[in-house]
């Protein structure tokens, strides 16, 4: 297994994202990058802490590629804008992407170019991973236990998701 972490504005939403991706193993709310240990979402949301709403992501590499999943997350996010994500505001909701391994971290940054190009502004984190906090237990699959829970993706971006297969290499 592999990890990587996608911070894309409210975690809910990226949580189920990756989790419809078959070869993700598991999909974790969290809270990444900041200097408060063992923060709460009280916290977070406050602004104070620099942590970054996040999902860890574990998947079978034979399965399905960084390359996959990190153009899924490209295709769900706003990459132009600062410390938010639809309607939410504030530095929690900055994107990301966090690594653990400085190969992937290559890989990362390479992708990140790319979609740079698209753009005229990009403000996207890219950085290893320094701590992830898993979020409270409500936080995890909130989105299967509340289904008309609020979530800034679409009914497209989780079908995309779905039908995600390994790239050829």
């Amino acid at each position: 297994m592999k990890t990587i972490y996608f911070a894309g504005g409210c975690f809910w939403g990226m949580e189920k994202l990756m989790s419809l991706v078959e070869g993700v193993a598991d999909a974790q709310s969290g809270y990444a990058n900041g200097h408060a240990d063992h923060p709460d979402y009280r916290q977070v949301c406050g602004g104070g802490t620099g942590h970054r709403e996040t999902v860890k992501v574990s998947y079978d590499e034979s399965v399905i590629g960084l390359e996959d999943l990190v153009g899924l997350y490209f295709s769900a996010i706003d990459p132009t804008v600062k410390d938010r994500q639809a309607h939410d505001v504030g530095s929690q909701y900055q994107t990301g992407i966090y690594w653990e391994s400085e190969e992937d971290g290559a890989e990362v940054r390479r992708l990140a170019e790319r979609e740079k190009a698209k753009h005229e502004a990009f403000y996207v984190e890219l950085a290893p991973l320094r701590v992830f906090w898993p979020a409270e237990d409500y936080h995890q699959d909130y989105l299967d236990k509340n289904p008309q829970g609020y979530c800034h993706l679409g009914p497209e971006n989780f079908e995309r998701a779905r039908a995600l297969k390994k790239r050829a290499p």
